[in-house]
């Protein structure tokens, strides 16, 4: 596996990452760059929050999602047989790794930095400001201490914007949430 930036390309590479995956709230941004000059063109879809919740948590919806979104790619972007797919390792995006393998692509699993992680970045914080997450506080790469203090403040409004299918949230962080939720405000 090595690093994906914005390397001088001579065939048509299109290169899929995610954002939000680690976070507490909200779902996860998959966004795909075409670098194929000059035609270049970015697209992003949102696996939703409903996915990372039971019981579609535990059934893995979200991989299903990915496949999804996948195809839309496909759709969008029109790959041909000399098309490099090269997509970031993380977990949620395997599904796309093997869909796109199994139709006859070229994969390669990469560390995607550089513009794409940026835009992909982006469209996580945009939407994590649509569902009223303080601006302010989105700065921060590590984010879960922000979003669980957002959420604490008004824990039965914001919890269905919570991964509740998370295990640590069901064992340890609902009940602290609410606690701290019921004192403090």
């Amino acid at each position: 596996m090595h690093e994906w930036g914005n390397e001088n390309l001579s065939k048509k590479v299109i290169l899929i990452d995610d954002a939000g995956w680690g976070d507490l709230i909200l779902g996860v941004v998959v966004g795909a760059l075409n670098l194929d000059l000059p035609d270049a063109r970015y697209m992003e879809r949102r696996i939703p929050i409903s996915s990372f919740q039971p019981p579609n948590f535990e059934n893995k919806k979200y991989l299903d999602d990915a496949v999804k979104i996948a195809d839309k790619i496909v759709e969008v972007m029109q790959p041909d047989a000399e098309t490099n797919f090269k997509v970031c390792s993380g977990y949620v995006l395997s599904s796309i790794s093997r869909y796109l393998r199994e139709r006859g692509f070229k994969v390669e699993e990469v560390e995607v930095t550089g513009e794409l992680q940026e835009k992909v970045e982006r469209g996580y914080i945009r939407w994590c400001k649509e569902m009223g997450a303080p601006a302010e506080r989105l700065e921060d790469k590590r984010r879960f201490w922000t979003f669980f203090e957002w959420v604490a403040e008004s824990p039965r409004l914001r919890e269905k914007l919570v991964k509740t299918g998370w295990e640590s949230w069901k064992k340890k962080w609902r009940e602290k949430a609410f606690l701290r939720g019921s004192i403090a405000y």
